[in-house]
């Protein structure tokens, strides 16, 4: 679990638990009782514990009190807290569409091995039209085949993300995988949603030959690195593939030229340069990645000022947009654009993370030489893609005999990256 911002709040833990207890008409945010609830997963002890499950157990309808619970029921889930599951288990039957599918997560998060509770949360399928891709996935995870006759029909369903899951699920429970092309095939669908939640059946059903695909897709690295990741992770040890099979792909999505990506996206009239600086905003990186990829190819003498511009302006603290801006000056060879790289490269706040990897790169494709004391530092950061990207870039600027510190690294793809 991703815990960067989860003691954001600074409460105590007896303040959290005096909020949650406190009638709301006696607090002076009564999004508080929310607060406290979310704040409780810092403290997994029998008194937090017990505030959470009373939380639960208060049916006041008022609308403040049912978001706090449930998110006393997410946290629960989180904190993992079996003897929690009879009270969680009621709120599958939960008037409450949301509180019902916070329940199902949190089962899924604690675990079952109880055949009525999985029972309960197939007969959610038809009833819960908001959660069935959750309810699928839940339902997949703890092997229960008596809902495959259930789930088969939702292979066909409209909804793109609904359709990948039950496909994904289907294969898992029969062992036929003959259909999880389909899946595959989301990768380019259209729908941002499509592509980001397929990654995940991929993972799900350790669905291997899917690794060369997800590095294609034009979605974020973020998404496509934690797919390969994962599936690295069980397929190597498991003998299923080898670190040479992957090892392109992994490179490929470190480096996120936007030239490897295939997209979904295309541009009916040419674009013009200040059209594509805006796109570099979008939340689909599927537009931001077309949009580098033109700046590349249509105006490599204009763009570097334009991106500089924009960074001024705007994209040094929209972290989608800096990310972007950041490798485009790399690509560019735009050394006076260096300064930017070298701040982006420091930066250490958690949403700017990905900007330092990209930074790595652009270091190495600016043939900054008097960075390597730089990334020779950062090849010893826990951030899996910084580390990477360091490796990449020293070996970029004529320095690999950096990498032998490595060699007992305790991420497996660290250590295969350093001894091939």
């Amino acid at each position: 679990m991703d815990n960067r911002f989860a003691n954001m709040f600074n409460l105590t833990e007896d303040q959290a638990i005096a909020l949650l207890k406190k009638p709301l008409e006696e607090l002076e945010e009564k999004s508080e009782r929310y607060v406290a609830a979310s704040h409780l997963i810092n403290f997994p002890t029998e008194r937090s514990i017990q505030a959470l499950i009373e939380t639960i157990e208060d049916d006041n309808p008022d609308m403040y009190h049912r978001i706090a619970r449930r998110k006393a029921v997410e946290s629960l889930g989180k904190l993992k807290v079996k003897p929690a599951l009879p009270i969680i288990k009621t709120c599958l039957r939960d008037n409450d569409p949301y509180t019902v599918e916070n329940a199902v997560w949190a089962i899924g998060e604690i675990g079952t091995d109880e055949a009525a509770i999985l029972e309960d949360i197939a007969c959610l399928l038809e009833k819960n039209q908001a959660s069935q891709r959750l309810i699928i996935q839940i339902l997949a995870k703890f092997n229960y085949k008596t809902a495959l006759d259930r789930i088969k029909p939702f292979t066909e369903s409209e909804d793109e993300t609904i359709a990948s899951s039950a496909i994904a699920t289907v294969a898992s429970l029969t062992q036929d995988y003959s259909q999880m092309g389909k899946v595959v095939d989301f990768l380019q669908h259209t729908s941002i949603n499509a592509r980001r939640l397929c990654i995940q059946d991929l993972i799900d059903t350790k669905y291997y030959d899917a690794i060369p695909h997800i590095a294609k897709s034009p979605i974020s690295l973020v998404f496509r690195l934690r797919g390969i990741r994962l599936l690295a992770e069980t397929g190597i040890p498991s003998g299923k593939i080898t670190f040479a099979d992957i090892e392109t792909y992994l490179d490929q999505v470190i480096y996120d030229r936007p030239s490897d990506l295939e997209m979904v996206h295309e541009y009916d009239q040419k674009p013009s340069l200040e059209f594509l600086i805006r796109e570099l905003y979008q939340t689909d990186f599927g537009r931001c990645y077309l949009a580098s990829k033109t700046l590349l190819e249509l105006y490599p003498d204009q763009a570097p000022e334009a991106l500089v511009a924009t960074y001024e302006t705007e994209a040094r603290s929209d972290y989608g947009a800096h990310y972007h801006v950041v490798k485009l000056l790399g690509w560019l060879k735009y050394q006076p654009g260096k300064a930017i790289i070298l701040e982006a490269f420091h930066n250490t706040q958690p949403q700017f993370r990905k900007s330092r990897g990209a930074a790595a790169i652009a270091l190495a494709n600016l043939g900054t030489i008097d960075a390597i004391p730089l990334l020779q530092e950062t090849i010893k950061s826990p951030i899996f893609d910084l580390k990477y990207a360091s490796l990449l870039a020293l070996e970029q600027l004529g320095a690999k005999e950096s990498w032998s510190i490595l060699a007992e690294d305790r991420d497996l793809l660290i250590r295969h990256k350093v001894d091939n």
